[in-house]
């Protein structure tokens, strides 16, 4: 593989917005099967014990979420040597990613404690070398530069194309069976890296002196102030994604309809990228923001009004929501790349940045499952009931309660980020 050694400014347009956030697409594409189709995989091909199986997975992702900050140090020393370093680990990476990927679900042993320890072994080898490609790819964009507009459009091809392709995934294993989709996953991720290597190339800038401490990007008050947000506005997103389909097979009774409504989230989601894009050149990147949490809540409080057979309503709340969507992956990474900016970070600490970015995007995803299970047991619901008590506790955790959230997420966006007094 020819590497480049140029440094070309990101001028905008199909070819570098492909090239960069072209690997955005693989990643989304794995995640969905690791964490949806696995599980069930092994629990029905294998027999293994759900417990067991929980166990075993919560390991992992803790593992995953808590290397986020020290790989993010990792990204900031390849950065800090030369373009080659970043691009060979990236190549190293994606090896190991397509290998751990068909390995987990065509396991070379037999026998529950031998399978377990494969499962295990290969998790923690997945996820990390997945966690290594997201945080050198976000480190990769925010390395780029440039004004609010800019860094939009650098997050909206990134996130776009993961967009595409958590719709890919979501049909691929059911429509083709699991050893294709692994084959199709390894073409993918190959012509995304082999993508990369044609991208806009960051400045690299060598790290003089020791290495800076892991927890410097808590230090920066700025940063701060955007995770608290972006904290609470995650969780609120999160909620829902937890209890969608509960919703859709109790409340609604339209199971049928699944890929109808997932299909036409994430497709508004994709496709509401260059409006977003358009609303930061008018607005502002944070008031755009804002204007997004509060299509949620407007979505979600829609959403609460429904009841069984409102399928071409609820299809409805699932473009709103997914345009909302948007906004929520578009927007907050590209005021992180401002935050770097101006706290005189730049060309240095990315991958620090990201990987306490990256902690806190599992952290959302815990907390949500945390909340909003254990709430709705406590109400009384069941999957699969028709008590009407139940059903109002599911419509109060999968539509009222990300509302609240949201608002909360919007008032400490006001508060800390957009009102003339907010901390500078």
């Amino acid at each position: 593989m020819t590497l480049p050694t140029a440094a070309p400014l990101w001028r905008g347009g199909w070819a570098q917005g492909l090239a960069y956030g072209g690997l955005g697409l693989p990643l989304a594409f794995v995640a969905l099967p690791l964490y949806v189709v696995l599980p069930n995989h092994y629990a029905s091909e294998f027999g293994i014990p759900l417990a067991t199986l929980g166990a075993l997975l919560l390991g992992a992702r803790l593992l995953d979420a808590v290397a986020d900050p020290l790989i993010g140090r990792w990204v900031d020393g390849w950065f800090g040597q030369s373009a080659r370093r970043v691009l060979a680990a990236a190549v190293l990476a994606a090896l190991v990613l397509m290998a751990g990927f068909r390995g987990l679900f065509f396991p070379a042993v037999q026998g529950q404690a031998a399978l377990l320890v494969w499962c295990a072994t290969l998790l923690a080898v997945t996820y990390l070398s997945y966690s290594v490609l997201s945080v050198l790819h976000q480190a990769w964009g925010a390395r780029l530069g440039g004004d609010a507009g800019q860094r939009a459009r650098i997050v909206s091809w990134r996130e776009g194309l993961a967009l595409v392709g958590v719709l890919v995934a979501s049909v691929l294993p059911s429509v083709a069976g699991l050893s294709v989709t692994t084959v199709v996953f390894a073409v993918l991720l190959c012509a995304a890296v082999a993508l990369l290597t044609l991208a806009p190339q960051p400045h690299i800038q060598a790290q003089r002196g020791a290495a800076p401490r892991l927890t410097l990007p808590l230090h920066t008050p700025a940063f701060r102030r955007l995770l608290a947000v972006y904290l609470v506005n995650g969780v609120a997103s999160a909620v829902p994604a937890t209890l969608v389909l509960f919703f859709i097979r109790d409340r609604l009774q339209a199971q049928a309809f699944e890929p109808l409504f997932l299909a036409s989230y994430f497709a508004a989601g994709a496709l509401s990228m260059p409006l977003w894009v358009r609303l930061v050149a008018r607005f502002g990147l944070a008031p755009a923001w804002l204007a997004g949490m509060g299509l949620a809540v407007a979505s979600f409080a829609w959403a609460a009004l429904l009841g069984a057979g409102d399928v071409a309503a609820y299809t409805a709340v699932c473009v709103a929501s997914g345009v909302a969507l948007g906004a929520d992956l578009a927007l907050p990474g590209a005021l992180l790349a401002g935050v770097i900016q101006r706290a005189g970070h730049s060309q240095q600490l990315e991958g620090a940045y990201f990987g306490w970015w990256n902690f806190a995007t599992k952290l959302n995803l815990a907390l949500a499952a945390g909340i909003a299970l254990p709430l709705l047991a406590a109400w009384g619901y069941t999957p699969g009931g028709r008590d009407e008590t139940a059903l109002h506790a599911l419509t109060l955790a999968y539509c009222l309660l990300p509302c609240v959230l949201k608002l909360a997420a919007a008032a400490l966006l006001w508060t800390l980020w957009i009102n003339p007094k907010a901390p500078s």
